[in-house]
């Protein structure tokens, strides 16, 4: 028996097929996972992600440290409420995790991925020592994502006025408190939509009332399709402890500047650039019939192999479509191999589907 979030019992009277996703027992699916990923990109749906690991970060060096924990740079948030992306790096510049910060009031709150728990948690202990700083686990919590064009006027509908009014203003990348409630907007679908943070014990009522109103609810089928139409990384398929930002691509996430910021993971990244960066992260598209999945081989001719990272069926494009990461040499043709048969694909920009528009 894995971990069970606040809603486990809700997701087995909604007819759920659970699963075990990095030893927490989740929603699959609801009946048709396809269906929920297209409710998601016509209207919304809500995904229970309440496993996934929240930190609270204070002190009087909270900044300094969080700028030497992380390849981005917190000092870019300027208020309170701001949110950034950020991966968390090895001394090589190998992603130990990717997460989102927000500035609260106080200090920060991060979000980071539920596998990856303990080992973000051993890794801040470890790295702590030297700075007047203190962070806490915030496990009586859960999570509610509720993604979708229509899911900000829909659950503004269904919560007090003031928390519709934060719903109403706020902007993307924002995370604002509102009583014991924290609502952000950020997201993983590649749409528009909400994150709720808040109590565990409040967070079936909350759900029920929102699977009343009509928002669907969704599982980690759906939620993946979803994101990687989006080309949005999933650890430990996409990126990993030996891979860096620069062969994620994830680069634009790498705070440079000030120069004198030295991050962990830094000398690293400057020592793959020195030496070229070998590797990039594409998108894939099947022309024909077939269905990519990870870690298939793909073939540059006269080039060299990569891998599929990440690969399922597009429910929007109606065609197959992957994440590989392949040589920097690579144009726009490649092979996929496939039940030990070659099938061309066409290499795209690794964003396919966002705010409903195709991309490729």
């Amino acid at each position: 028996m894995g971990q069970r979030t606040p809603l486990y019992d809700l997701h087995l009277a909604l007819g759920a097929k659970m699963v075990d996703f990095g030893g927490w027992d989740m929603p699959l699916h609801y009946g048709s996972q396809v269906d929920e990923h297209h409710q998601v990109r016509s209207d919304c749906g809500v995904f229970d992600v309440s496993h996934m690991t929240v930190i609270d970060v204070d002190g009087r060096a909270a900044t300094p440290w969080l700028q030497y924990l992380l390849a981005n740079d917190v000092a870019r948030l300027d208020g309170t409420g701001k949110a950034l992306y950020s991966t968390m790096l090895n001394a090589q510049g190998g992603v130990v995790d990717d997460l989102i910060v927000y500035r609260t009031e106080g200090g920060y709150r991060l979000v980071v991925n539920a596998a990856t728990r303990d080992k973000v948690l051993a890794w801040l202990q470890a790295h702590s020592s030297d700075f007047a700083v203190g962070f806490e686990e915030r496990a009586e919590l859960a999570i509610l994502a509720i993604q979708g064009p229509h899911a900000r006027a829909k659950v503004a509908e269904l919560v007090s006025a003031s928390r519709a009014a934060v719903i109403r203003e706020l902007k993307p990348f924002e995370g604002v408190v509102e009583g014991d409630w924290f609502v952000a907007r950020t997201g993983y679908t590649g749409e528009d939509g909400l994150e709720i943070i808040l109590p565990g014990d409040q967070a079936p009522a909350f759900f029920n009332d929102l699977v009343g109103a009509g928002i669907a609810p969704s599982g980690l089928g759906a939620r993946d399709t979803l994101r990687l139409e989006a080309g949005m990384n999933l650890y430990g398929q996409d990126i990993d402890e030996q891979h860096t930002p620069q062969t994620s691509n994830l680069g634009w996430c790498i705070a440079w500047e000030p120069a004198a910021r030295d991050f962990i993971g830094r000398a690293g990244l400057l020592t793959e650039i020195e030496h070229g960066v070998q590797e990039k992260l594409v998108g894939l598209v099947l022309e024909e019939r077939g269905v990519l999945r990870a870690h298939q081989v793909v073939r540059v001719a006269g080039i060299g192999e990569g891998e599929i990272t990440s690969g399922s069926f597009s429910p929007t494009l109606s065609k197959s479509i992957a994440l590989a990461r392949v040589p920097m040499a690579t144009g726009d043709r490649a092979e996929v191999e496939i039940r030990g048969k070659w099938y061309p694909v066409r290499v795209v920009k690794p964003t396919f589907v966002r705010q409903g528009k195709i991309l490729i």
